[in-house]
């Protein structure tokens, strides 16, 4: 539809029977779902006529229609309702760079308002961080004012970071947000990490924690972002299976490890969320390792199946060493190593053995997933890892 009289009228048409007012709240999320497809579609906010010879009259009646639709939607923002903040987002996606450019100042200012405490429903937050996210987004593809965008950008980083650093759980909430935001930040690793490590959370906000941290790397959507995320966390993976491991493994299995990880004459990584070894040894206790590694773990398995934007070198050899490094442990203690495990560290690890082993093999699905081009090539490896699996019978295991 390039008709450029028709498409005030229709934009005009939505802003006054399909937006929620006072008198006619939204009832149904679907038919805010067909505005945003028609919009979108039609390009009602682009006022960008495809024909130079349009009337100008006509262009100045689209302005109208954009800035009536503009002013409708701000009424609604001011109210905190959910519907006129996603709208705004989409707006910021969708209008003119003239107007953009304007506006995105003030935008930016009224949806800030909404993710600063004191915030009374969590839902109107989550919409404001997509909205957030959508203008932040847009502004970080315009050169000239990328800057002023991570000026913007620093200004959310504790609002969104906040519920993570909370001891309740309610940073369940931010897995439903958009993560661009916190892309743009480095100090969202360090909390998440951070949050990840510290003991205080249930399943599924750990879940939600290890799903964030695979979707940091999309913030520069290069190669090198998301080699050194996968790098990191499989360090960190290794790292935590050494305390874990003590006593049930031999040592030449972890020293067979880290130079697989960190092949002879390369530097390693700095590590995940900038976390030390002495802060790990002072934040980890026993009974929190095995919580924290499946986390991990998870967090590579989304990386593998995910999306990206560039075509990615996977780590196929380190990715299968750590998993067959858990599966070779079956809770049976070597009499050499015996002084060095105590009979409540072997309980306590035995006794989570079988979820890290569904780990480890959901794991090496997301790889099959991920690199079916390298099946034939590693099949002697993939037989040796489905024979230590196949010791393990007693274990119902996600099929490969």
């Amino acid at each position: 539809m390039n008709d450029v009289a028709l498409k005030p009228r229709l934009l005009r048409s939505f802003t006054k029977h399909h937006l929620p007012d006072e008198k006619r709240p939204l009832k149904n999320p679907l038919h805010l779902s067909r505005v945003i497809s028609t919009v979108k579609t039609h390009r009602l906010l682009s006022e960008n006529p495809a024909s130079q010879s349009a009337d100008q009259k006509h262009i100045d009646s689209w302005k109208s229609a954009v800035d009536a639709w503009v002013n409708r939607l701000l009424v609604l923002v001011s109210n905190k309702c959910w519907a006129g903040i996603c709208l705004l987002g989409l707006t910021c996606q969708e209008c003119s760079l003239e107007r953009f450019l304007a506006s995105y100042s003030d935008w930016f200012q009224k949806l800030l308002s909404h993710i600063q405490p004191p915030v009374e429903s969590d839902f109107v937050k989550v919409a404001s961080c997509a909205a957030i996210s959508d203008l932040l987004t847009r502004l970080g593809g315009l050169p000239n004012v990328k800057k002023e965008g991570t000026s913007h950008a620093s200004k959310v980083l504790q609002p969104i970071l906040k519920p993570l650093s909370d001891d309740s759980s309610d940073a369940v909430w931010v897995s439903t947000s958009r993560m661009e935001i916190l892309n743009l930040l480095w100090p969202a690793e360090a909390a998440i990490v951070s949050k990840i490590m510290s003991g205080k959370c249930n399943v599924n906000t750990l879940k939600n924690l290890g799903h964030c941290l695979a979707l940091l790397p999309k913030s520069k959507g290069d190669e090198d972002s998301w080699s050194l995320m996968m790098q990191k966390v499989l360090l960190s993976i290794n790292v935590h299976l050494n305390d874990a491991f003590q006593g049930l493994e031999e040592e030449s299995q972890c020293n067979e490890a880290m130079r697989v990880l960190v092949p002879p004459g390369k530097e390693p990584p700095p590590p995940l969320g900038g976390q030390t070894n002495s802060d790990l040894a002072t934040k980890r206790p026993d009974q929190y390792l095995v919580s924290t590694v499946s986390t991990l773990m998870l967090c590579c398995s989304t990386m593998l199946t995910s999306s990206y934007p560039v075509q990615i070198p996977v780590p196929v050899k380190p990715l299968l060493m750590l998993a067959a490094r858990i599966l070779r442990v079956d809770g049976s203690l070597s009499q050499a190593l015996y002084p060095i495990t105590t009979t409540m560290q072997q309980e306590l690890i035995c006794s989570e053995l079988p979820l890290l082993h569904v780990y480890s093999l959901e794991l090496l699905a997301a790889v099959v997933k991920g690199v079916r081009r390298y099946w034939l090539s590693l099949s002697g490896a993939w037989a040796l890892l489905i024979q230590y699996a196949a010791s393990f019978s007693s274990y119902t295991y996600p099929s490969l």
